[in-house]
């Protein structure tokens, strides 16, 4: 089992596929850890199960490292929510910027400023998990 830490050089690889998908999140618009994560499959020496445990906290870790260009703060948590951590102000400042509201809670209504993903093409040309394709693909 490998927690909150990937190993390296799957660390790095994996950093640079989150960071190619979410160069494609259009300003406005926000995805999800979680989201962000089921389109990229299982760096090559991790289980299944460690895999589905820990990619959406890799994710939260990609987006903590991301280089300049990489528009970080349209990542949030599945609750809708800026995650509480150094930075939080600036990110909701940042999305606030691009027109994305909250409401009384601190919440992002997903429906109305989710993203819903790159196109399946896009995402099988770059070597992602496209969500048509069926559950178990994903974790292979």
């Amino acid at each position: 089992m490998y927690g909150l830490e990937l190993p390296s050089p799957e660390k790095e690889v994996f950093f640079e596929k989150v960071w190619l998908i979410v160069r494609q999140i259009p300003a406005g618009q926000v995805a999800t850890y979680g989201q962000i994560s089921g389109y990229i499959p299982a760096p090559d020496p991790i289980t299944p199960e460690d895999y589905e445990a820990n990619r959406a906290r890799w994710v939260g870790n990609a987006m903590a490292a991301s280089p300049k260009g990489v528009p970080w703060q349209r990542v949030i948590n599945s609750q809708g929510k800026i995650s509480i951590r150094q930075g939080a102000q600036t990110q909701r400042q940042l999305l606030e910027s691009e027109g994305v509201t909250f409401d009384h809670r601190d919440r992002i209504d997903l429906k109305r400023f989710g993203w819903s993903g790159p196109d399946s093409d896009w995402l099988r040309s770059n070597g992602f998990i496209s969500p048509d394709e069926p559950k178990q693909l994903r974790l292979l």
